[in-house]
């Protein structure tokens, strides 16, 4: 894929980057080794400080790069300007809370004397250089929620964007050097995704953390392994969406339109199964089609657009693939299904809900990136779960119950790095995010985010 910006609304090639070569590369990785040596003996009140005044740039500058983002990969202009605004919250967290999060920890006096010691110490250092491969559907988001926590820790960071959102990773570099980080703290690597291996060799490079698709995430993965280099991977995810009887089925509606088509229904997040109980199953079909066929979809400068377009044709042709591939194998359209009227630029898709799918359908293993809903009849909680977990992901999930019985039960069964009840599935920078199974290892955010790239070091007193 070239480096370039193409707005997906029309197609057009907007700007277009030559990847830097060996050279530039070079260059860049030693940059971050050298503000490495020096940024690992700063402070926690230093760094705060930087993080803080990126956090004011960032808010400053919310509508400009907001538009850049929107014109980049195509999300609704609104949700720009939010995720813009979220970036910098999650800033002034880690900024207030990084210091507490990797405070020194000290084993019981008991534990102490039982381990030979006058005094034992547990210190979280920085291990170094981190590679951060990462996607262009949370082109602000993604970064900074690996980029905060690790420069508070005391590391530096070099950034592999995809290739699709030049412009958002060039104002990423710029806005940390505009808040005073030093050079070499934060550099973009302006590469093709076959540059990334020698990267991730390269001594000086300490970790990697990717978030992407599954085949992205096993050929990092296997470099890392044979370089024995530490790794934190969020790959892809086909959330479930219970809904029980007992669940207010209004609410439940409402936020299942949310929680398919944020983001143009591209987010691993994202809700995508809705596993509906037979007793309020025509309802939530009826109540769910009737919303997701009235979402706006326009242009996504728009504020009153609730749909843009995708952010690849590639992106549009897979998704038409699992739809076609379903209702050949006999699923029924309730809406969708198609490429919007009057759209003939940019790549569209309508908003889309699929019943009657079964495990012969790709799209019942497959994640559906994009605005395409599947339902599922479940004669009660057991088949619920088991339709839950017939799927190589484990990102998150939600469910809608006020039983206390059946929540038990989901928080048990459900296999997923996050349930979610009676809500839908957020990131937050006070809870950690992550996945299980095929959804990758590791988590980000939260204190558990901080410490994924820290050596955890013991530190034994002799008496």
């Amino acid at each position: 894929m070239p480096i370039a910006t193409v707005n997906p609304a029309t197609g057009e090639t907007l700007k277009t980057f030559e990847a830097i070569g060996g050279d530039g590369i070079e260059e860049r990785i030693a940059l971050a080794r050298a503000a490495f040596v020096g940024q690992r003996t700063t402070g926690f009140a230093d760094r705060a400080r930087l993080l803080l005044r990126a956090a004011t740039l960032l808010d400053e500058d919310a509508d400009r790069i907001a538009r850049t983002v929107t014109t980049e990969m195509g999300k609704p202009l609104t949700q720009a300007r939010a995720e813009a605004a979220k970036c910098a919250r999650a800033m002034r967290w880690y900024a207030a809370h990084a210091e507490q999060l990797l405070a020194d920890e000290h084993p019981g006096p008991d534990d102490v004397r039982d381990a030979g010691a006058a005094r034992v110490v547990v210190r979280y250092r920085p291990v170094g250089v981190v590679l951060a491969v990462m996607p262009w559907n949370f082109p602000l988001w993604q970064v900074v929620r690996f980029a905060a926590p690790a420069l508070m820790a005391g590391n530096t960071a070099l950034l592999k964007h995809a290739s699709n959102v030049p412009q958002t990773a060039l104002y990423l570099e710029d806005l940390f050097r505009r808040a005073g980080w030093p050079e070499g703290c934060f550099e973009t690597l302006l590469i093709g995704s076959g540059a990334v291996e020698a990267v991730l060799r390269d001594d000086r490079v300490a970790a990697a953390t990717l978030t992407g698709s599954e085949p992205a995430g096993r050929a990092v993965a296997a470099v890392a392994g044979d370089e024995v280099k530490k790794t934190v991977l969020e790959l892809g995810g086909s959330d479930p969406y219970l809904v029980m009887p007992s669940a207010d089925l209004e609410r439940a509606v409402d936020t299942a339109v949310v929680a398919r088509v944020q983001n143009n229904g591209q987010s691993c997040i994202a809700a995508k199964r809705f596993i509906v109980h037979a007793d309020v199953y025509d309802a939530f079909c009826e109540g769910f089609t009737a919303r997701m066929r009235a979402l706006v979809v326009g242009d996504p400068m728009e504020e009153t657009t609730e749909i843009g377009p995708l952010a690849t044709e590639q992106g549009r042709t897979d998704l038409e693939a699992l739809v076609e591939d379903a209702l050949a194998h006999g699923a029924r359209a309730r809406c969708g299904a198609g490429r919007p009227d009057g759209h003939d630029r940019g790549w569209y898709y309508l908003p889309t809900v699929l019943t009657d799918v079964d495990a012969r359908m790709r799209i019942h293993r497959e994640e559906a990136f994009g605005p395409v809903a599947t339902v599922y009849r479940a004669a009660g909680l057991d088949e619920a779960l088991r339709i839950a977990n017939d799927t190589p992901f484990g990102l998150s999930s939600n469910v809608w119950t006020r039983d206390e019985r059946e929540m038990a039960r989901c928080v048990r069964d459900l296999e997923a790095g996050g349930v979610f009840f009676n809500g839908m599935t957020a990131s937050h920078p006070a809870l950690p995010f992550g996945g299980v199974k095929r959804s990758g290892y590791g988590r980000e955010l939260s204190g558990h985010g901080i410490r994924e790239f820290c050596e955890v070091t013991t530190v034994w007193y002799g008496p």
